[in-house]
């Protein structure tokens, strides 16, 4: 393979939350595509074994992987390159419980455990492994095991007492390390939890380059990700989905434990400090600051740690926070190096314990100048849904709106006040529980004259729903437009044929009453006169009179099954049995049948469907129709006109109609279901293409299959109705 300009496609695993950790991945694909030349398209599996599954079948140049995954497939890919923490490239798990509730080894007896997922390395199987080696089986040890999915919902079960424990990925097994880490996720809540167990170390998760990416473009991808945070970019938070400062080439999974590497890029400090700014602790992960060495800091003032112009902004920090006794933030430039840095600083005051002799106050500092540099694409990407033109809403599963763009309150403005019983509410809401397929139209709803179809996607962390909402009331006037020139059409080409077939009854009818007048004109005289009529006069004429009714009871029945079709469809659906409305659609067309083919149907039993009479009606005579008129009436001793009705395998309903007449040739079938595409003189060319948009209204497939010589087969497959049950409890 070379080179091309295709996009790449990454897949990440699934334990990043909603919100936050997708802006970041979209900012980190801008960046790889800016610097790759080429598109990188990122996207979420819905499960770790999903994410395994498209790495063993190929379908990925790169995936997003947990240590075991990456060790998994490492010997068949191009390359793994590891994410690196605090300057390492091996990683830790820590045991978290709640600072008020601690917890020890032996004290883990009984306890409930959230865990992240089974394959999740740090939420798991890391945890596991170090319990297991100590002779501890977490299926006896813990009284409650639970998946929770992502480490975010792990943590925050802890903090809600809905599990005593949980296990979160460490880069250095430090408890005061860790407090940046759980800070990330929880921000001010942070100080609530506290680890109080690490395991052994692993090699790191990291991205993994699989052999369907061209070798060109992976050496690029190489040198881009390897050198992304240690060439004085400072992009850190770019990589915030991964919560990683850069990337190195795996060593191999038998390589010892590393040591942390010197980083020029981005950075940040983490220490504890007392009231007169002297360094408790400090700590950074690379080991430098400011373009300085702290390391040894213990003990000395920030000012000759850091200097002046450093320690400056940090200690007028310190003392508003310790005039105000709570949390204070700072941002503030400073040149480095000849380079001008943007920086981030946060000091906390720390909780007492009993050992402390005055205030300690938490310090930690970062390096937020790469974060700066992509403010216009952030910015851009979170006032979409602000200055998003059309209604976006999100809302919580049981229909709790938790947001909605100005265009919403403009559109829906009684959409607050009902809540839940909304209309486009219920709506998403039953769209969501129904589990409706991929591929299947979006759902509509009628509000106040105008349409709007809807958009459902279905939000993880939290669980809820994303909902977007389309004015699609022109587009709805045009095809109600369109199907009344098809349903015009339709009638058009069935009028030789009902013509024919009322003319029948009809002829009899008034035969028969003719035959009736004259016989009463007969016997009028001799019944005035009380004289005896014949018996067989008296029989003929009620026979003839029950013939009569005969013919106009049919005459009723035809005019009906015309009326469904030219009717007005109503707003909502109805559940419709299909086989009376497709044994309607034949007898319209007995006439045209009788001249043109033999007719040999084959039904079997079927589901209901949610539909509307007179669009199925029209669905089915549009597809008999274009049966019929596709074989010559010199041939109609030999034409075969199929209909079969039955039920798939997967329960949906299935409609086939196939002639023996020319057949299309293959032009002619990809075009098929375009407006106006008709190959026949005198046909609007519209009726496939209102069928099929018949079709895909309800949620079904129209498919179309032909050859030359051999006749045509169209397929209509429809979705079964929604149960009662489900549709009483989707309510």
């Amino acid at each position: 393979m070379t080179a091309s300009n295709s996009p790449i496609r990454c897949l990440l695993y699934p334990s990043l939350g909603e919100i936050r950790e997708h802006v970041r991945v979209e900012l980190f694909a801008r960046a790889l595509s800016e610097r790759m030349g080429r598109p990188v398209v990122m996207s979420m599996a819905p499960t770790y074994e999903f994410l395994e599954a498209e790495l063993a079948a190929g379908r990925v140049e790169m995936a997003w992987g947990t240590a075991e995954q990456c060790n998994a497939f490492e010997p068949q890919a191009r390359a793994v390159l590891r994410a690196v923490r605090s300057g390492s490239w091996h990683y830790h798990s820590a045991f978290i419980c709640r600072a008020d509730a601690p917890l020890t080894l032996e004290t883990l007896s009984g306890k409930r455990v959230a865990w992240v997922a089974p394959r999740s390395t740090g939420g798991h199987l890391l945890p596991v492994r170090h319990l297991e080696s100590l002779g501890l089986r977490p299926d006896t040890l813990f009284s409650e095991q639970r998946f929770l999915g992502t480490y975010r919902k792990a943590l925050d079960a802890v903090l809600r007492g809905e599990s005593d424990l949980c296990a979160l990925f460490s880069n250095h097994s430090d408890a005061h390390a860790m407090r940046a880490t759980l800070t990330s996720y929880l921000g001010a809540d942070a100080p609530r939890l506290m680890p109080f167990l690490f395991t052994i170390s692993t090699l790191a998760d990291g991205l993994i380059l699989t052999k369907r990416l061209p070798e060109a473009d992976a050496q690029a991808l190489i040198s881009v990700l390897t050198r992304m945070n240690t060439d004085g970019a400072g992009l850190e938070m770019l990589m915030g989905p991964f919560r990683v400062e850069g990337f190195v080439r795996s060593p191999g999974p038998g390589a010892p434990v590393s040591s942390p590497r010197p980083s020029s890029g981005a950075e940040y400090l983490a220490g504890e400090l007392d009231a007169e700014g002297r360094c408790l602790r400090l700590w950074s992960p690379s080991g430098r600051a400011f373009g300085l060495d702290v390391r040894g800091g213990e003990g000395r003032k920030l000012e000759e740690v850091l200097g002046t112009a450093a320690s400056k902004p940090l200690m007028s920090l310190l003392q508003a926070v310790l005039r105000g006794g709570s949390d204070g933030r700072l941002e503030y430039r400073l040149n480095v190096n000849g380079d001008e840095r943007v920086y981030a600083a946060e000091i906390t005051p720390c909780a007492p314990s009993p050992e402390d002799t005055g205030v300690r106050l938490g310090l930690l500092v970062r390096d937020v100048s790469g974060l700066r540099a992509l403010e216009d694409p952030l910015y851009r990407l979170a006032s979409f849904p602000l200055l998003h033109p059309e209604p976006l809403l999100e809302l919580g599963m049981d229909g709790e709106l938790r947001y909605a763009n100005p265009a919403t309150h403009a559109a829906f403005q009684d959409l607050v006040e009902k809540g839940p019983e909304h209309p486009l509410v219920h709506a998403a809401l039953t769209w969501a529980w129904r589990g409706s397929p991929p591929g299947e139209p979006a759902p509509t709803v009628h509000l106040d004259g105008r349409y709007w179809e809807l958009t459902v996607a279905q939000l993880w962390d939290p669980p809820g729903l994303r909902v977007f909402a389309r004015d699609v009331t022109l587009r709805k006037q045009m095809e109600a437009r369109l199907f009344q020139a098809d349903r015009l059409s339709a009638l058009g080409s069935l009028a030789a044929a009902v013509g024919h077939e009322m003319n029948n009854p009809l002829a009899f009818v008034l035969a028969n009453l003719s035959f009736i007048r004259e016989e009463m004109d007969r016997l009028k005289q001799p019944l005035l006169d009380g004289e005896p009529v014949p018996r067989a006069d008296l029989e003929d004429m009620l026979e003839a009179l029950g013939e009569t009714v005969e013919g106009a009871t049919r005459l009723k029945h035809i005019v009906q099954d015309l009326r469904t079709l030219s009717r007005k469809p109503p707003e909502h659906r109805a559940r419709v049995a299909v086989q009376p409305v497709l044994e309607n659609a034949l007898k319209l067309l007995r006439g045209e049948l009788q001249h043109r083919a033999r007719l040999e149907r084959d039904f079997h039993d079927m589901p209901t469907v949610d539909a509307d009479e007179a669009r199925l009606t029209q669905l089915f005579l549009n597809l008999l129709l274009n049966a019929l008129q596709q074989m010559d009436t010199q041939d109609s001793a030999h034409n075969v006109l199929r209909v079969a009705a039955y039920t798939s395998e997967d329960g949906e309903v299935v409609v086939e109609v196939q002639d023996s007449g020319k057949g299309l040739s293959q032009d002619a079938l990809a075009h098929i279901f375009e407006p106006f595409a008709t190959a026949r003189p005198n046909s609007t060319g519209l009726g496939l293409s209102v069928s099929h948009t018949i079709v895909t209204g309800l949620g079904g497939t129209l498919r179309a299959e032909s050859r030359e010589g051999r006749g045509t087969l169209l397929t209509v497959t429809l979705p079964a109705a929604v149960p009662v049950a489900e549709s009483l409890r989707a309510c």
